[in-house]
């Protein structure tokens, strides 16, 4: 059962954007998996919101491909195929080079740096922790690099694919992920952005994300051979 968000409590916060995280967190985490029906009546309960509340959520969730719509306005929860995981990570691939090639050109590249290697400490710790705290530490690292952009159509972008990343690690096995979330394969992208030089970074970047994409597609990068993202997807 999904947890009730929390409303009076908090009137600073919008009861539908509640609703989209209460929901997009139960979607990428399991509780609802993928093919589950979104029964409005039994939701819109669940949460203690209106049904006109529930169905502008639902709307955003759409947007962000956790959801579809069925026929009389059925609502799902998308399955994830190969093609949903070569899409996402063709895109992410494309954001996160661009924010590491403008992190590389900065002034504030040093600066910019010195927060991703605590980032990187952070994923070292998640380590000995769990696999689903290495999932955390690895999205947080991620979501920094694009963050430290200050470009909020970059971030804007990131973020409304970040669910469809939650449910491609989620739904093809975390262990098949962790081959490229260790502390040491993103030190190498900082390093790149260290450098100075956008070309490598992005290339550093974006052999990282066929890598991991590779990882969730086959279970490992060594069984098959190498693919690229934007070939496979064509």
């Amino acid at each position: 059962m999904v947890s009730r968000p929390a409303s009076a409590s908090q009137p600073g916060r919008n009861l539908r954007q509640m609703a989209v995280d209460t929901l997009r967190e139960a979607i990428t985490t399991g509780q609802f998996p993928p093919g589950s029906h979104l029964g409005e009546v039994q939701v819109s309960e669940q949460l203690g919101i209106s049904r006109g509340t529930l169905r502008e959520a639902l709307r955003e969730l759409q947007q962000e491909g956790l959801v579809s719509y069925g026929e009389r306005g059925r609502v799902t929860v998308r399955s994830i195929n190969e093609k949903d995981i070569i899409n996402t990570f063709t895109v992410r691939a494309a954001l996160e080079a661009l924010a590491g090639e403008t992190l590389a050109s900065s002034y504030y590249r040093e600066e910019h740096c010195a927060k991703l290697r605590k980032a990187v400490d952070a994923m070292a710790r998640a380590e000995r922790v769990s696999l689903e705290a290495q999932i955390e530490a690895d999205l947080a690292f991620h979501e920094l690099l694009v963050e430290l952009t200050d470009n909020d159509a970059l971030v804007r972008s990131w973020k409304l694919l970040e669910g469809a990343i939650r449910m491609c690690i989620m739904y093809r096995g975390l262990e098949r992920a962790l081959s490229n979330m260790s502390a040491g394969r993103h030190l190498e992208i900082v390093t790149a952005i260290e450098s100075g030089d956008p070309v490598k970074t992005q290339q550093v970047i974006s052999e990282h994300m066929a890598a991991t994409g590779q990882a969730l597609l086959f279970g490992t990068v060594r069984t098959r051979p190498r693919i690229d993202l934007g070939e496979a997807g064509r």
